[in-house]
């Protein structure tokens, strides 16, 4: 079994900054793509950030371009999502994802339980 532990969440004022961290753990060969999803009030849930395996490679949401960053740490099996420049409509909760082998050599995505992110003054 695999689980995804998020943290990092929290409410900060528009301008301001979080770090997001998601941590796997359990029977774990590799771990393929990670990335990050979030669901605001009403809307359903949007892809904000993925990263390849060898974090060469990433790709975001146009609407975090240039203020989010994606990386991970292979040694630790942990994908972070550092968010500047915060705006109201960021307001979500925001999901890991990951797309893990386990040590069986089976191969399936799994989400973390979401961690809550509130913009407001």
């Amino acid at each position: 079994q695999v689980q995804l532990q998020e943290s990092g969440g929290g409410l900060v004022q528009p301008g301001g900054s979080l770090r997001l961290s998601c941590a796997a753990s359990g029977s774990i060969f590799s771990i393929r793509r990670m990335g990050w999803y979030r669901q605001g009030p009403g809307n359903q849930r949007e892809l904000v950030a993925v990263i390849t395996n060898s974090g060469g490679s990433t790709n975001y949401a146009d609407s975090v371009k240039g203020r989010f960053t994606i990386s991970r740490d292979n040694a630790k099996n942990t994908v972070y999502l550092q968010m500047n420049s915060l705006k109201p409509e960021d307001t979500a909760v925001y999901y890991c994802n990951a797309d893990v082998t386990s040590l069986s050599l089976n191969t399936n995505s799994y989400w973390g339980q979401g961690t809550q992110v509130t913009v407001s003054s």
